[in-house]
């Protein structure tokens, strides 16, 4: 049986108990995003949870794609990796990548990370949760610290511009090799006069300060059929 679909029938059984593990649910989602959306959509039997209106803003940012479908060939890796080069050289010497620094980089996000998780991530306030919302064209708006690559899947995007709440998230997909995804977004937060870091642990990230309240944190990880998962989060100041 498919991981996912143990995981699946798990839900609906008392006999399950807690379920399972966190770091299992993540790998069996991570390998069947199908089987997170059937776990994470909105119930239509529920008014509340009728439609991605953001009356629950928890469930509007789980990690519920449906992509990817098709799986990576290496053509398609290289050709990701020089669409990232390419973009940067456009703005002149790409940085060095620095190795990761000691410690750790904050909490790991994951597909199940809650609105609340992915707001610490960047120093904002819980209560920013409720303005959220889900809207793919503030993935095409996005400031130069957090730019994305020009080829990137964007699987979700959202934000909010309440005061004190103005946040970008954008999850998308990439056959670019986790190294490369980490020199772009830390050459894109250099750049854009952010004090930016990378670490290795508990995952693959690029973490970066600005002036004020401005932070960038973007979290990398392998995700179905060759691809990696990239999730971006920005506050601006």
């Amino acid at each position: 049986m498919r991981p996912a679909i143990a995981l699946l029938l798990c839900f609906g059984v008392a006999a399950c108990g807690g379920g399972a593990p966190r770091d299992a649910r993540d790998a069996a989602i991570a390998e069947d995003p199908v089987i997170a959306r059937a776990l994470h959509d909105p119930l239509m039997s529920d008014p509340d949870l009728a439609s991605r209106n953001e009356a629950n803003a928890a469930i509007g940012f789980i990690d519920s794609d449906a992509l990817p479908v098709f799986p990576v060939r290496s053509d398609d890796i290289q050709r990701a990796r020089e669409a990232l080069r390419l973009d940067l050289l456009g703005s002149g010497a790409i940085p060095d990548l620095p190795p990761a620094a000691q410690g750790e980089g904050g909490k790991p996000l994951g597909p199940m990370a809650s609105p609340q998780d992915l707001l610490a991530a960047v120093g904002a306030p819980a209560r920013c949760a409720a303005a959220l919302t889900e809207d793919f064209a503030l993935a095409a708006s996005l400031p130069p610290a957090a730019a994305i690559p020009p080829d990137a899947m964007v699987v979700q995007a959202g934000g909010a511009d309440a005061q004190g709440c103005r946040i970008r998230i954008i999850r998308y997909r990439s056959a670019a090799p986790i190294i490369d995804l980490l020199q772009y977004h830390y050459a894109r937060s250099q750049r854009a006069g952010l004090s930016a870091v990378r670490h290795a642990t508990p995952e693959d990230m690029v973490t970066a300060k600005g002036k004020g309240a401005e932070r960038l944190t973007v979290h990398i990880r392998p995700a179905a059929n060759g691809l990696n998962g990239v999730d971006l989060i920005y506050r601006s100041r």
